[in-house]
């Protein structure tokens, strides 16, 4: 297979999960509060499939490294978030759902990680441009979240659900055009030292910190992601601006995307994290202080940085690090430590402090964007020609 005609299958498989994820992330709160959750239980829920993907994504991932199947692995956890969320149609009462959506939501967040790390083996072992590649997931969420906003508005938010299933069946058919590579399987003779060292450069306290750091990264978008949607709603705008202003926020995205191979040439990833902190610091205080809309068509701007060039720092962090043989567990951790556990905490802050203070809980993930400022800095001390070395070595073929 060609590298475009490779390209071209990961791309439309970004496409199709972050179009699902496009209108999950806005409307799903707003789904929950018309079944009838309070916004602390929206949090609960919110936070517990967070804390769930630190077992189930290295879980999935674990399989997919072990079994040498990676394709196989992704068509049966798309077929898990299809079943369960189309279940949820049914649903009712807040332990139902809670039960449900762990389930739906446990597969769908496992499917990015899982074949991020597919895309980058192509990438550095067939030169592929992973930003022009994820360039049209973010595009995907682009044109679901501007669309579904008049959707919603036109025929309420029951519309929301039937969408989104639609849209992981289309994901579950872009999983199925996927190249079906196997890799070696981890046989059970391996030495206990060979298992050992292959994870030696995930321990060292250089990637610890960059654990930590994406952490507060990814966890400083909880209130966006739970309550952005209803505060600008509260504030009288409508549901048409909101699903344009969260478009126009990965409109940013993508053009970062599109310049992003000279970037990640020139730029460490630990400076790509730099740049996502002072971002977000900047973005979460405006969003916290002002629901005016020229203010906020401004900051929505900055989602270029705090998602994207901290997406991108960490991606080559990684690719950088992992072990070959494990990238799918690799990238599944650092998925399940930041997205789950850092942004469990984050949704959990985020319920707690907007109940008493909308502004104030935007204003506290300024303060964990701010603390990852610090992290960066730390990380930004070890030798550049270390780090490179280390990608040398680790880098998977």
């Amino acid at each position: 297979m060609s590298s475009t005609q490779l390209s071209v299958r990961y791309a439309a498989f970004y496409a199709a999960i972050f179009a699902a994820i496009g209108i999950y992330i806005p409307f799903w709160p707003l789904w929950l509060g018309a079944k009838g959750l309070s916004a602390e239980e929206i949090a609960a829920l919110l936070a517990t499939a967070s804390w769930l993907k630190i077992a189930t994504t290295p879980g999935f991932a674990q399989i997919s490294d072990r079994s040498g199947r990676p394709k196989a692995t992704m068509i049966a956890v798309a077929l898990i978030a299809v079943t369960a969320f189309a279940l949820l149609s049914g649903a009712a009462g807040f332990w139902m759902i809670l039960a449900i959506s762990l389930i739906a939501l446990a597969a769908m967040h496992a499917l990015p990680p899982l074949c991020d790390s597919q895309t980058l083996a192509a990438v550095y072992g067939q030169g592929l441009d992973y930003g022009r590649i994820r360039l049209w997931g973010s595009i995907g969420f682009i044109a679901a979240a501007a669309a579904a906003g008049p959707l919603v508005e036109s025929y309420g938010i029951d519309a929301f659900l039937p969408l989104l299933v639609v849209l992981l069946l289309i994901t579950l058919g872009t999983v199925v055009a996927l190249p079906g590579q196997r890799h070696e399987r981890k046989e059970r003779s391996e030495s206990p030292r060979q298992n050992k060292g292959s994870w030696r450069p995930l321990l060292q306290p250089r990637f610890l910190i960059f654990l930590v750091c994406a952490s507060l990264l990814q966890a400083s978008h909880a209130t966006y992601y739970a309550f952005s949607t209803i505060h600008w709603q509260a504030a009288g705008h409508s549901e048409s601006v909101i699903g344009l202003l969260w478009a126009e926020g990965v409109v940013a995205e993508v053009f970062l995307f599109a310049v992003s191979g000279k970037i990640t040439g020139r730029l460490r990833p630990s400076l790509l994290l730099l740049i996502g902190g002072a971002c977000g610091v900047v973005r979460w205080l405006v969003i916290g202080e002002t629901t005016w809309l020229p203010a906020l068509v401004g900051v929505q701007l900055l989602h270029a940085g705090t998602f994207g060039a901290t997406h991108l720092g960490a991606m080559h962090f990684i690719a950088r690090r992992a072990p070959k043989g494990s990238a799918a567990t690799a990238q599944s951790l650092y998925a399940a430590i930041s997205g789950g556990l850092g942004m469990g905490l984050g949704l959990l802050l985020a319920g707690l402090l907007y109940s008493e203070s909308p502004a104030f809980a935007f204003f506290a993930m300024a303060g964990l964007a701010g603390l990852a400022i610090l992290l960066a800095f730390r990380l930004l001390s070890f030798p550049r020609a270390a780090e490179e070395a280390d990608a040398d070595r680790t880098v998977p073929q």
